[in-house]
């Protein structure tokens, strides 16, 4: 499926879900309606809570004669239980894992399903960043500890985002076995679909398959290129490509509002966060505002470059590009696109801005933590381009 381009379709309803309290309590509702088949697409599943009250309602499911389909990558589904799996398997739901570790495979271990996808009934669609953990929703609470967003889509897209994830689970064609040939291979040129004139229920499907595919980064550049008046960004792990900080850069330059929405003190993985920092000097200095967000791990994937949204599991950055199954929802609809920079203004007011001055006056321990987690980046990824 590497070589295909999903178009554009007409006609699409979305509804933006705030947090796991709302999707969850959302997606639930709807397995209760389902009647023929429920599609499961997902990078963190772990055992607890959330995992216990989402595996009654499927099994509930399996009991009224609906199919119910799992795909979770093998790595970030680690800490499902074995008993679980078990109890899934005999409850009669179908389960298949993504890649699983093996210590021959070497660097081919890195390959992740990292696509975050729902499907029910073959006609709603949820496209977002969620994981089946408790971080991201604890049942009856209506406070998650990761903030994030998942899109509910109704109309003609759905299919193709129905045939994204068929293409997807025949490749893994034994339960606990990997059965794709992932590795790196000559990107194919094509061209992007044109963007749709009108602005009211306008959708496509975009996605990454590691270096074969990277429909998700062309689309993207391409919006930063022709951006006219914003660009705001949110992603926890910044590490973009050098193409799109040159492609903020000169956003900024020419007077777009360029906005980076970025994790603060709360995340999973601290030496990402430094590693990432060693590029806002020049960010800032050609104009692009940095806010880092405060109250808890902003783990959200979203752009919104003038009236283009993208939302997804992309993170835009160079691992993610390099080595990972992305899904993306580009949208072209006045709706969405209300609902989304809503939520963006709201999260930059619960962040604090990094300007010039106060980046010269951070501490020196974190100066060196940016410093040594950036080398290291970099000493990976030159180690990684030498293997092509």
């Amino acid at each position: 499926m590497a070589g295909l381009i999903f178009p554009w379709r007409a006609g699409n309803q979305f509804q933006l879900l705030v947090d796991g309290p709302a999707f969850f309590t959302d997606w639930l509702a709807r397995i209760e309606q389902a009647r023929e088949q429920i599609d499961i697409e997902l990078y963190l599943v772990s055992s607890g809570e959330s995992a216990n009250r989402v595996e009654a309602a499927l099994i509930a499911a399996v009991q009224r004669g609906v199919r119910v389909r799992c795909l979770f990558d093998s790595f970030g589904s680690r800490r499902l239980r074995s008993a679980q799996r078990q109890h899934w398997l005999a409850a009669g739901i179908e389960l298949r894992f993504y890649n699983p570790l093996r210590w021959q495979r070497g660097l081919e271990n890195f390959y992740r399903d990292h696509r975050k996808l729902l499907i029910v009934d073959q006609q709603v669609a949820y496209i977002g960043g969620t994981g089946l953990t408790d971080q991201f929703w604890q049942p009856d609470s209506e406070y998650s500890q990761w903030h994030e967003v998942m899109v509910r889509v109704v109309g003609p897209v759905v299919n193709d985002w129905q045939n994204l994830f068929d293409s997807q689970w025949r490749s893994c064609i034994q339960r606990f076995f990997w059965q794709q040939n992932n590795s790196p291979k000559k990107v194919p040129q094509y061209n992007m679909p044109a963007l749709p004139f009108a602005n009211v229920g306008k959708a496509r499907v975009a996605y990454a398959a590691s270096t074969q595919h990277r429909d998700i980064q062309k689309a993207l550049l391409r919006a930063l290129k022709g951006a006219h008046q914003t660009v705001w960004l949110a992603t926890p792990y910044f590490l973009p490509t050098w193409a799109v900080r040159r492609a903020l850069r000169k956003a900024a330059v020419r007077g777009v509002d360029v906005r980076l929405l970025l994790t603060g003190r709360h995340t999973d993985l601290p030496a990402v966060r430094w590693a990432g920092q060693r590029y806002y000097p020049a960010l800032l200095r050609k104009g692009v505002r940095i806010f880092e967000y405060q109250p808890r791990f902003l783990h959200l994937k979203m752009v919104v470059v003038d009236d283009w949204v993208s939302i997804g599991s992309c993170n835009f950055d160079h691992w993610n590009l390099r080595f990972n199954l992305e899904g993306n929802l580009e949208a072209r609809d006045s709706g969405l696109l209300e609902q989304v920079r809503a939520c963006l203004l709201d999260d930059f007011a619960q962040s604090i801005e990094v300007t010039e001055e106060s980046w010269r006056q951070r501490p020196l321990l974190e100066r060196a933590r940016q410093r040594l987690w950036g080398w290291v980046d970099r000493l990976a990824i030159n180690f990684l381009d030498r293997r092509k």
